[in-house]
């Protein structure tokens, strides 16, 4: 806490130094900062384009243009070709559309693929162009490709909402100054149109997820100035959804079914963004009270929650929408952003890199609705999920389960890539998320500097930044470089070319190195990743190393099957279904994670390097050997691994002991994570 409050001291005194006028309009140093009266941020969010992935990010992301993201309008062509409502034609108008489009344009200007970009623009286009002279934009004809499905969809305030984010960041692309024209056109509309038809008027969705309006509100606040978007942030946050109640003072964390799954994800965030406005510390008290009661009730070790599609404690068998997933990682992206609190990035950390890997086939042809933390089997079985869609849930599918995260899941990696690196308040730079990649940015007085991060995180433990200049006539120029210390590691080291080098290193918490940055430098930041044994739903071990979760390694074979023709307009013509026959019941030693005996019970195996993607299980770099038996009655119940609970007391219904192999959570698609226990 010392360390962060020195860190808002030297911001805030940046800040003093600054000119009223600069204070006024928003801008600290460099980059568009919140103007007065938002809060002034730490971190600031870079135009996108200027990060780039690399390594296997960089392969992760072309798998993403050669598989679904840049085939959705051939593979979904009945949702998202040339009828969409949201090019002109009579098919849907409501959020899938813009759903794809939200992953798929920050994918098209990271890559710099003009292919991709073409596909975006005739979006763009008809948007921009569909503004009337009230200021409403958008289909205006009610209709929805859901057959039997009928609700005011056109005037609902939701699909705008995701058509808004779209239009933020086009703009962050292309500058292109129409943006700003129909944004201030459409949120006057809103001012007026509001008190009469509110978030929730037509359907509970853009009440739920109204901080995703929220924040664009407050993104064009600080580029015009207007000052009618404050009135119309406070209108929008009096008719959101609570959250900040439901967090504080509410159940419905600790109530099954209480809540959508996506709907928390996406409404997350909104107590921080609000924040920006009113400066109420319980707005941001309310989001990590929330993380303390989702642990302890409905809460999964991989930081997301029970949800199938409501609330549900989080058992291992559970299910977790994809939708879930990839909203929440954009939620903890903005709250990163806004408070510049590291808690979040560890967060975002742990959710991307375990589960989206393992909810997306590897050439991103086919994506699972549901996600089991143990899931020992990918077939036609029906579960006990809380909203089943016949049995097609958890299988891989274009359309299996629900449709809607075939159009939402582009937005997780591209997204994440953006937020890798940040602009600071004191014109530094900022690296909180870590992947391999490269930025290009303003630091100092306007000099560009290039940093490419060469790693192999979350698998390897060092990080590299190697700095250069965008000019080459420049050598050398004093500007802050920001870093974080993950809350995991307790002993980091930092080297500068080669030689350790003094730096105030607190877990969990941002440290900046001030100096005379010269091209070729190379800042060198190892992170020791230990392992450790954390204890969840009804007692179960889950092992953990890093921002990694581990899980038992299967032999999986995988079978793409046709459906019936009566189910192939629900469901897709085919799915894939994966079964093992390897051996899954097995129980962890108590007296194995022992502080003194932990490290020794857990053996760490690393590939040298990375060879092939990889998130499966023929490429895991990182495996960890341990010793466990297997339990003789733990067998499957209605397709899904039983209960983990009645097991860990009976010594006697084990076998004897064996060696088993675990590989990273976000390589498998068969997995035991959570294991019983025996004393």
């Amino acid at each position: 806490m010392k360390k962060r409050m020195t860190l808002l001291a030297a911001s805030l005194a940046v800040f003093a130094c600054s000119s009223v006028q600069a204070e006024e309009i928003g801008f600290s140093g460099n980059y568009q900062n919140n103007r007065q009266p938002l809060l002034q941020k730490e971190y600031i969010e870079l135009p996108l384009g200027t990060i780039r992935a690399e390594g296997w990010m960089e392969d992760q992301l072309l798998r993403m243009k050669n598989g679904m993201t840049g085939h959705l309008d051939q593979v979904y062509e009945q949702v998202m070709g040339k009828r969409n409502g949201w090019l002109g034609g009579d098919g849907d108008v409501w959020e899938r559309g813009p759903y794809w489009i939200d992953g798929l344009l920050p994918l098209a200007y990271i890559l710099d693929d003009e292919e991709l970009k073409k596909k975006v623009q005739p979006w763009i286009e008809w948007s921009l162009a569909s503004q009337k002279e009230d200021g409403y934009f958008g289909p205006d004809t009610d209709r929805s490709y859901e057959p039997g499905l009928q609700r005011d969809n056109a005037h609902d305030w939701w699909p705008k909402m995701v058509m808004l984010k779209i239009m933020q960041q086009y703009y962050s692309a292309t500058g292109d100054k129409r943006v700003i024209q129909l944004l201030t056109n459409y949120f006057k509309y809103q001012l007026k149109t509001l008190p009469e038809s509110p978030l929730g008027h037509w359907t509970f969705w853009g009440e739920q997820r109204g901080g995703d309006n929220l924040m664009v509100v407050y993104w064009l606040y600080n580029i015009t100035g207007e000052k009618f978007l404050l009135e119309l942030g406070e209108l929008i946050h009096k008719q959101t959804f609570n959250w900040t109640d439901i967090f504080l003072h509410q159940d419905h964390l600790s109530r099954q079914l209480s809540l959508h799954c996506v709907n928390l994800g996406q409404g997350f965030k909104e107590p921080v963004v609000y924040y920006q406005q009113n400066k109420d510390p319980q707005q941001v008290m309310a989001v990590k009270q929330a993380v303390k009661q989702i642990r302890n009730t409905i809460g999964l070790p991989t930081g997301l929650w029970g949800g199938d599609e409501l609330l549900r404690f989080g058992k291992p068998t559970a299910g977790s929408e994809l939708c879930t997933a990839v909203e929440m990682m954009f939620s903890l992206e903005e709250m990163l952003e806004i408070t510049g609190d590291v808690e979040w990035a560890d967060y975002l950390e742990r959710v991307t890199y375990n589960v989206l890997p393992t909810q997306i086939t590897d050439d991103y042809s086919a994506r699972q609705y549901y996600q089991q933390f143990n899931q020992v089997n990918v077939t036609r079985d029906y579960r006990e999920f809380s909203t089943p869609h016949e049995d097609t849930d958890i299988l891989f599918g274009v359309l299996t389960g629900y449709p809607c995260c075939t159009s939402n899941l582009h937005q997780g990696w591209p997204k994440f890539v953006q937020n890798l690196w940040y602009a600071t308040a004191d014109n530094g730079i900022a690296a909180l998320v870590y992947g391999p990649s490269q930025v290009t940015a303003k630091v100092a007085d306007g000099v560009g500097v290039r940093i490419q991060e060469e790693t192999a995180y979350p698998f390897d433990e060092a990080i590299h930044f190697r700095v250069s200049f965008t000019d080459k006539s420049v050598k050398e120029a004093f500007f802050p470089f920001h870093f974080r210390v993950p809350g995991w590691c307790q002993r980091p080291v930092v080297k500068l070319n080669g030689k350790v080098i003094d730096v105030d290193l607190f877990p969990g918490e941002v440290a900046r190195v001030n100096r005379t940055w010269k091209a070729g430098d190379c800042l060198t930041l190892e992170l020791p990743m230990e392992v450790a044994v954390s204890r969840w739903y009804d007692g179960g071990a889950v092992v953990e190393r890093g921002p990694l979760l581990y899980a038992l390694k299967m032999q999986e074979k995988w079978e793409k099957k046709s459906f019936e023709a009566d189910k192939v307009v629900t469901y897709g013509p085919w799915y894939y279904e994966v079964t093992s026959d390897t051996p899954w019941n097995y129980a962890l030693s108590e007296a194995s994670f022992a502080p003194e005996r932990i490290q020794q019970s857990f053996i760490v195996e690393k590939r040298p390097s990375i060879t092939g993607y990889p998130w499966n299980v023929e490429n895991a770099p990182i495996s960890i050997k341990t010793q466990a038996k297997r339990v003789k009655n733990w067998t499957l119940v209605r397709g899904s691994a039983g209960p983990v609970a009645y097991y860990t007391q009976i010594e006697n219904d084990t076998e004897g002991e064996e060696t088993i192999e675990l590989i990273p959570y976000g390589c498998t698609t068969l997995r035991i994570a959570e294991f019983p226990v025996r004393w």
